[in-house]
């Protein structure tokens, strides 16, 4: 199903009923997934893995060289997970040396024009919007929502069930389950809405709402907060999410909502 105006070089693996249509271009050490469909003008360099049930759009190019001084032309790989979209004119850049690979999971949607550095990871059913940025070593949890038009600094996270506001500079982490807004970007509430949407009982928001409130409103600092959420919460996935994540942010994570900010 390559168009004859398509390039496939000869050991790229190809799955079956893939389309690759005209004037894309597919290198070497490339491996696409059953059903994926490859649009016009799309790029898809060496060291590129991608999965089944794709769709990329016109101008992508996937597993592009890293833009950092650092990388000397190392093996390095980019995956792509199964039933991901990508749309116009996408970057996704293959990993260095620091972590070896780029990595978008299952199920994601990556709007147009948005670009993904070197070394990210990027979780399962993640929507990002488009024109965000996300800079090297950039870690996006399961279900995370990335406002249209952001940018991520190098080395931050994002946790599962975020939710980031449009036009929102990431300089610190964002917690699991959160709503993050304004620059600099600060806790806006808890993701209520997105939780409800994918299933999870008020039980559940209120529990997650309660150790936020802890964290954000109550004028803790992290340490006081993550004592108190210890003492005053039973032992649950939600607790143990979200801890977690605290204990483990090298960046620190966002301040709390300030309408002076």
């Amino acid at each position: 199903m390559n168009h004859p105006m398509a390039y496939v070089h000869p050991t790229a693996i190809i799955g079956e009923n893939v389309t690759i249509s005209p004037f894309s271009s597919v290198y070497e050490d490339v491996e696409i997934g059953d059903g994926t469909w490859i649009g016009p003008n799309v790029t898809i360099m060496s060291g590129a893995r991608i999965g089944k049930n794709c769709k990329i759009y016109p101008g992508t190019v996937i597993s592009g060289e890293p833009q950092d001084l650092k990388y000397e032309g190392e093996k390095t790989l980019t995956y792509i997970g199964d039933n991901t979209t990508i749309r116009e004119c996408v970057t996704v850049n293959k990993g260095t040396n620091a972590l070896g690979y780029t990595k978008i999971g299952d199920n994601c949607l990556i709007m147009a024009t948005a670009h993904i550095a070197h070394d990210c990871v990027v979780g399962n059913n993640v929507v990002i919007v488009n024109a965000v940025g996300l800079a090297g070593h950039i870690e996006v949890g399961d279900f995370a929502f990335i406002g249209g038009y952001s940018a991520v600094h190098q080395f931050t996270k994002i946790g599962e069930h975020a939710f980031v506001a449009g036009a929102t500079q990431i300089r610190k982490d964002v917690p699991p389950y959160v709503k993050a807004a304004k620059n600099p970007v600060a806790y806006a509430g808890v993701n209520a809405i997105g939780l409800r949407r994918k299933g999870f009982t008020s039980e559940e928001i209120y529990e997650i709402q309660g150790i936020y409130r802890i964290l954000y409103q109550q004028k803790n600092n992290v340490s006081q907060a993550v004592e108190q959420i210890l003492e005053k919460f039973p032992d649950s996935h939600y607790r143990e999410v979200i801890l977690d994540f605290i204990n483990t942010s090298d960046r620190g994570i966002m301040k709390g909502y300030s309408s002076g900010v």
